[in-house]
């Protein structure tokens, strides 16, 4: 039997063909060789078909479309009597991938990663995807800092045409930045420069921030940070030369050398607007924040710019065109800018769309769009929504991207994507104090109840003094225009027997219902009622006061409180505040259907004002008064007390204030607090989640009879540090007292601690 060979292997495709056929037509095709592949795939790839003419043109083409499947390492092709016969040699499959001595990555998350590269189980092997997932496993491990590690493949082959794949990982120490300089600064000191820069040497803080781990993305945010801070104080010229990085033949210590031209500094010559502005133009001029005669800062340009384009987005031009021409003179080191103002069409919004909610209705995010469908786009009320979408709390990101409609010029649609958090949290709060040593508190909540933006909490509080019980739930949308609703019941148990303040002991037990109503976008107003009833207990070292009160009004006293409230919040977070205010105004009053006759009013109101980009200085008051009416007195288990966390740092709860015939505190008709506090970024920690604070409380309660002044009035200073910790929110604080007295009960350290489920 005679076989004529038409073509070899791959290599030979790219020399002359050493045999040449004479063209034939093709009575059949044969595939031989094949295990796993199916002969319809073969034939699908050859050019040729029965009763076509095949010719080296064709030959070389068949070999060239298989080889290019990666099924096959070697083809042939043979003919016999006018059948083509295709001889091919698969390929082996991965039939297993091992990884070992992986211990910083998850083996599955490593796994997940090179299938991108093109290698997992079930898959035909490439040599080239095991290398190129050789690399990508080394470069995620480089992007930790570890620049030792060592990959090695073996490929150990099986039977039934497979093979297996070992991938052995040395991970090695992580590198650390040894050293970092400056080359080429005269203005600002090298320290200066380096403490804008994330990446630093090994410090105390390193083991948490992971800061004196290189990484190319950091080193050039680290970059864009210094241009900014020189190009904010004038510095038009400045420019980053070179960046060398160096890693010592053992891979563990990295040099870094920046070299820099700072160049002269520059002042504004002068300032104009041109153009369409839509609005008067001396309204546009009052928004440029560059100023002749000031030294230039491109940060002033960016945000005269950014201010422009947002007032112009208030009248629906939403795609204007704001470009700040330079007029730049050399010799002077003078600069002048035109804002040439092109406002482009007005635009209105044909849809909002909602994404990324996989929990919550897409209901509790519209309810707070303040833009809304076929209305003219206002770049403000796009602002405000994406405020209070993120003011729900329930995502953790929130992003609103505003495209154009395409084929439209005068559309375009608003893209809100939210990304789902856990709503959950579970809290617990600790004390330490001389009177009741440990104090725990704790509470369950879910901010988000089944995705409908309701709010259902419990809190419970073990002390021995006071043991507290309560649910919660509020209906934030109790109707369509904003109005909440929710309903409470508590159980609070105090025993005053335990501490020192005048002794008694109270069980009151309470249910009620509440309403708010939204009046602006940061205030809304509350009222509710409520029913509780009270059992009063004493002791024989009661004071006279007490005893007065049970035999007037009996040990047990049912009262129905009606309340009313007011609140603005306007900060710009609430969770890293470093502006804007919150206040509170609270007034109960016990109608006279029942057994008491007292009201209450409490007002509270927190001040955050920025010193600079990174201090922030918090003012802090607080004010409440009661008393009876109808000839009845207050109850003294409603009395106001101070001391302790959220009042007077540094003394024991509930402390401050009257005392009865034997020294211990009885609280009182009048609360008066203030204190102030300067935060900042934890020194030698660049990261803003730890934020170190310095604080002055002062305050005094006062009862029916006493005058204001200073003889009831207590001082604190000391030191508090915030920590927004993976685990949850972490408080400590160290308060001293300023003019303690010899009967004053201290607590000088106090810690809270909460974390998310």
């Amino acid at each position: 039997m005679n076989k004529t060979k038409l073509a070899g292997i791959l290599s030979l495709l790219f020399i002359s063909p050493v045999w040449a056929i004479t063209p034939f037509t093709v009575k059949d095709i044969r595939v031989e060789g094949i295990q796993r592949t199916e002969a319809g795939t073969v034939f699908s790839y050859l050019p040729v078909k029965i009763g076509e003419m095949m010719n080296d043109e064709k030959a070389d083409a068949a070999i060239h479309a298989l080889y290019g499947t990666g099924f096959f390492k070697d083809v042939r092709l043979e003919v016999e009597q006018g059948v083509l016969i295709v001889l091919v040699n698969e390929r082996p499959s991965i039939a297993s991938i091992e990884i070992k001595g992986a211990k910083d990555f998850p083996k599955d998350q490593l796994k997940d990663s090179m299938k991108y590269a093109g290698l997992a189980e079930a898959r035909i092997f490439d040599q080239g995807a095991l290398d190129k997932a050789v690399q990508e496993l080394k470069r995620q491990y480089v992007a930790r800092g570890k620049y030792a590690v060592s990959v090695k493949a073996v490929v150990t082959q099986l039977p039934r045409n497979r093979v297996g794949v070992e991938l052995n990982v040395v991970e090695g120490e992580v590198s650390r930045i040894k050293q970092i300089n400056i080359v080429g600064n005269q203005i600002y000191t090298e320290s200066a420069l380096l403490d804008l820069m994330k990446l630093s040497t090994p410090d105390w803080w390193s083991w948490i921030s992971k800061n004196d781990q290189y990484s190319k993305q950091k080193l050039s945010a680290d970059m864009e940070t210094m241009r900014s801070y020189y190009m904010d104080s004038g510095y038009l010229e400045f420019n980053i030369n070179s960046t060398q990085i160096s890693i010592t033949p053992d891979k563990k210590d990295i040099y870094i050398t920046i070299n820099v031209t700072e160049g002269p500094k520059y002042t504004v010559s002068k300032v104009e607007v041109s153009g369409n502005t839509i609005v008067a133009k001396p309204e546009i001029e009052k928004l440029v924040l560059v100023k002749p005669q000031n030294a230039f800062s491109r940060k002033e340009l960016t945000e005269t710019t950014k201010l422009i384009g947002e007032r112009l987005a208030t009248e629906g031009y939403a795609f204007a065109n704001v470009n700040a021409v330079p007029d730049v003179d050399k010799v002077k080191h003078e600069v002048g800018f035109n804002f040439a103002v092109d406002p482009g069409r007005r635009v209105y919004v044909r849809r909002i769309n909602i994404a990324g909610n996989t929990k919550t209705r897409d209901e509790v995010i519209r309810r707070e769009f303040r833009q809304v469908e076929s209305a003219w786009f206002d770049g403000t009320k796009i602002k405000k929504s994406k405020q209070r979408v993120d003011r729900l709390n329930d995502f953790s990101e929130v992003n609103i991207e505003t495209p154009a409609v395409q084929g439209t010029a005068d559309q375009m649609d608003v893209n809100a994507t939210v990304k789902e958090k856990s709503t959950g949290s579970f809290t617990v709060g600790a004390g330490i104090n001389q009177g009741e040593g440990l104090v725990l508190t704790g509470g369950v909540s879910q901010a988000n109840l089944f995705g409908s933006g309701n709010v259902l909490s419990t809190q419970l509080n073990t002390s021995k003094v006071n043991q507290n019980i309560s649910v919660s739930y509020t209906n934030p949308y109790y109707t369509d225009e904003g109005m909440s609703r929710g309903f409470d019941v508590y159980k609070r148990d105090v025993n005053a027997t335990t501490i020192a303040i005048s002794p008694y002991t109270s069980a009151t037990i309470g249910t009620g219902v509440r309403f708010g109503v939204p009046i602006s976008e940061d205030q809304s107003v509350s009222f509710g009622t409520s029913i509780e009833t009270t059992n009063i207990g004493l002791t024989t070292l009661s004071p006279q006061r007490y005893i007065d009160y049970v035999n007037t009004f009996g040990p047990t006293n049912t009262t129905v409180l009606a309340t009313l409230g007011w609140g603005r919040d306007t900060r710009d977070s609430a969770i890293y505040t470093t502006a804007g205010s919150v206040q509170h105004a609270y007034t109960e009053v016990a109608l006279p259907i029942m057994d008491m006759r007292y009201y209450k009013v409490n007002y509270d109101n927190q001040y955050f004002y920025p010193l600079s980009s990174s201090w922030t200085v918090m003012t802090n008051a607080i004010v409440g008064f009661g008393g009876g009416y109808d000839n009845k007195p207050m109850p003294f288990f409603k009395n106001f007390y101070a001391g302790g966390t959220g009042t007077v740092r540094g003394y024991q709860p509930n402390s401050l204030g009257p005392r009865d015939s034997t020294d211990l505190p009885l609280g009182g008709t009048s609360r008066w607090v203030a204190s102030i506090e300067v935060m900042t970024p934890m020194p030698g920690i660049k990261d803003k989640s730890v934020r170190l604070s310095g604080f002055l409380d002062s305050g005094a309660v006062y009862g029916p009879t006493d005058m204001l002044g200073t003889m009831g009035m207590r001082a604190s200073t000391g030191v508090a540090v915030t920590w927004l910790s993976p685990m949850g929110p972490l408080k400590f604080s160290f308060g001293v007292p300023l003019n303690k007295q010899p009967q004053d009960l201290l607590q000088k350290f106090q810690f809270t601690m909460g974390t998310m489920f």
